[in-house]
């Protein structure tokens, strides 16, 4: 029973309105072991305790109700769980500093006594749980208003008040269209009356008459279709500029921006439910929705996580978008293009032999730790962007794209375009196409190096490497007797870093416009003419992002044994390409018969599963979370996947004739270019990059 609750109220906060919600819903709150039943049998218990004591009834409408006539509930209506104007990087400082010294609570901000009541942690859930009519009796049990003149004075001044916010955040979302992030997606807003301003018009016209209607000077209701109309233009506008963020660049500010403008039209949609007088019994029910969010959004108040998350995602969207927009490239339908991926393979495989030769006689060169970690990471990074002009292909930096494509399809499938089949079709796809760039980056790095090894001793006479060398590559490449499957996994979170590195850099180039700064660059107009400058500066902006990536990857391979030493740690890497390459040389030392050499190319198969297994997984789970979706029957795609082998075994790893499969629908809501305005130049991320 309420009975110590009852007599706290009055004996400890009798002077203490704020005091006095806080130790209601402290006292409501479901304890560790009880679930939101608890709280709904409070309710009904207090709302008995105060019928059954009217003095005391009276007393709490009194105090509440003198403290509802003057707060202030704007702050609550217009600002509790919209991100703020001040940009990403001030609001998160703000809220890093409200967490070390936070700012006394205003008591009459409403705001500010949520923040004070629902303060637990768990507080929105089982808030949210309270059926509506639980939450409507407590308030009515709390605010009892009467009909009488005192009663709807309190019921239009809170009418206004939510006038006013409304109005208020109509007018920011007509100032956010002369941004200059929103101007550079869309320089036609400049020159027209957008649904923003159309927005903000009728807004304040709609106020202007709902506040005459009430004051008794208009006699007809000025009802909201129209604003509701401009409302959902409004949200197709914005995610049309998130589509247009997609393809031509965005970031943390201008993802900030967006997401903000996208809450500000859903908060206007909310308090206009509330305001429709025709609609009263739908409309206790619309507050009451609106009061759990707003208690979920007072709990992430101050909270850090929750603004990077949401302000990280669209960005990581658009970074895993531009690697979907590759991943098509590396994903072969039919058997010309199958081809064409053995063959880029097989160039890439070249490249790595004698990559692989290089870094042998950087190490046994006797350089210090330092320049040598220097001499190899510019062997692999410059071999890698190498490959790169060349239009090989290293393979296992193939999942960080496909693995985009993948999670889009994914997408597709949670909105009804995409079936089990044609997701497990585009799987079983990834996968030959994956078989057969190792398969040629393996064959070729195995066999050159091979050759290299056996002409360099039928010419010198001596081997090319040292017995001591060969054994190293060996034990090297052995999982049982060493690390080298733990290595691999390394390699393989760089293979993924790399993935997110290229997608950051060609979003990064779209944002900038970076081919039209390199076209009209003051330095290169000296140094070449318009057309070779063109061409330059029209493939580095179509592979920026390769390139950058290609390289940083190669750094990171190189690196990993300096940090390590420098930590005191057993960290190296192993690559597939590199492993079967090192073996061609190891085995040009002396071949130790057909079974130790399919052993060994066992164990360097091996690597390259553990290669793609660990960056395909992190890459699709970045993909997946970016994309805010998820594999939801993963039973019913296994059950898709094993019918399509039993139908097509060869499929596994050769494409059917004359066939591209069963292409799943690769266009969607969430990818597609819209045609450039005649302000703006050509979206830059579309045109074709040949595979890395």
């Amino acid at each position: 029973m309420p009975q110590p609750l009852l007599r706290t109220l009055t004996e400890r906060h009798a002077d203490d309105p704020v005091g006095t919600l806080v130790a209601i819903i402290d006292w409501l709150r479901p304890d560790s072991d009880e679930d939101a039943s608890a709280a709904i049998e409070r309710i009904e218990q207090l709302q008995a305790a105060l019928e059954a004591d009217p003095n005391v009834q009276a007393t709490l409408h009194e105090r509440l109700g003198d403290w509802l006539d003057e707060a202030r509930f704007f702050q609550i209506l217009a600002g509790l769980g919209l991100f703020s104007r001040r940009g990403f990087l001030r609001e998160l400082g703000q809220r890093v500093y409200e967490r070390l010294n936070p700012a006394p609570a205003d008591p009459m901000s409403v705001r500010d006594v949520f923040y004070l009541a629902f303060h637990e942690a768990d507080d929105p859930e089982w808030v949210a749980q309270v059926p509506p009519a639980c939450w409507q009796r407590l308030m009515r049990t709390l605010w009892p208003w009467s009909p009488d003149e005192a009663g709807q004075r309190g019921r239009d001044r809170l009418t206004r008040e939510t006038l006013y916010a409304v109005e208020m955040l109509a007018i920011w979302i007509a100032a956010e269209e002369f941004e200059p992030d929103i101007l550079r997606l869309d320089p036609s807003m400049a020159t027209r009356d957008s649904s923003f301003i159309g927005l903000q018009r009728e807004v304040g016209a709609y106020v202007r008459d709902y506040v005459g209607w009430m004051d008794g000077k208009l006699e007809d209701f000025h009802d909201d279709a129209h604003i509701r109309v401009l409302l959902e233009q409004c949200s197709e506008e914005v995610e049309r500029l998130h589509r247009r963020a997609v393809t031509r660049g965005t970031s943390i500010s201008l993802t900030h921006l967006l997401e903000r403008l996208g809450q500000t039209i859903t908060r206007i949609e909310r308090l206009l439910d509330i305001l429709d007088p025709k609609a009263c019994e739908q409309c206790n029910d619309r507050a009451t929705a609106l009061f759990t969010e707003l208690v979920e959004a007072s709990s992430e108040r101050r909270g850090i996580r929750p603004l990077i998350r949401r302000s990280v995602r669209q960005l990581a969207r658009s970074v895993t978008e531009n690697a979907s927009d590759k991943g098509e490239h590396y994903i072969a339908g039919d058997r010309p293009a199958y081809f064409r991926m053995l063959a880029s393979g097989l160039a890439g495989g070249l490249v790595i032999a004698v990559m692989a030769l290089l870094k042998i006689h950087i190490l046994e060169s006797g350089f210090e730790r330092l320049p040598e970690t220097v001499l190899v990471s510019l062997n692999y990074g410059l071999g890698f962007v190498l490959i790169h002009i060349l239009h090989g292909t290293v393979a296992t930096k193939q999942p960080a794209m496909t693995a985009a494509s993948i999670a889009e399809q994914v997408e597709l499938g949670e909105h009804g375009r995409a079936n089990p089949r044609k997701l497990a079709d585009l799987l079983l796809r990834v996968g030959r196409t994956q078989f057969v760039a190792i398969a040629g980056n393996v064959i070729a790095a195995l066999s050159l190096a091979f050759l290299i090894a056996w002409f360099w001793q039928q010419q010198a006479g001596t081997s090319l490497i040292t017995p001591e060398r060969a054994d190293y590559i060996l034990e090297g490449i052995n999982p049982v007797t060493g690390l080298a499957l733990f290595y691999a996994a390394i390699a393989g979170v760089w293979l993924f870093l790399s993935g997110l590195i290229a997608g950051f850099f060609d979003n990064r180039a779209a944002y900038l416009g970076l081919e039209a700064r390199l076209r009209e660059h003051p330095l290169l107009q000296r140094l070449l003419p318009q057309d070779a400058r063109h061409r330059l500066a029209a493939y580095i902006d179509g592979h920026y992002g390769a390139l950058i990536s290609n390289f940083a990857f190669g750094v990171m391979l190189g690196t990993t044994g300096y940090v390590g030493y420098l930590l005191g740690l057993p960290l190296d890497i192993r690559h597939v390409a590199f492993s079967s390459a090192d073996l061609g040389y190891a085995m040009s030392y002396e071949f130790a018969g057909p079974l130790m050499f399919a052993l060994m190319l066992g164990f360097v198969l091996l690597i390259g599963a553990v290669n793609l297994t660990v960056s395909f997984a992190l890459a699709l789970n970045v993909a997946l979370r970016a994309r805010g979706t998820r594999i939801a029957r993963p039973r019913n795609l296994v059950r898709a996947y094993w019918q399509l082998i039993r139908e097509r075994p060869a499929s596994l790893v050769y494409p059917p004739t004359g066939s591209h499969d069963e292409q799943p629908d690769v266009a969607s809501e969430n990818t597609k270019t819209e045609p450039p305005t005649q302000d703006e130049p050509s979206d830059p991320s579309t045109k074709h990059h040949p595979p890395s």
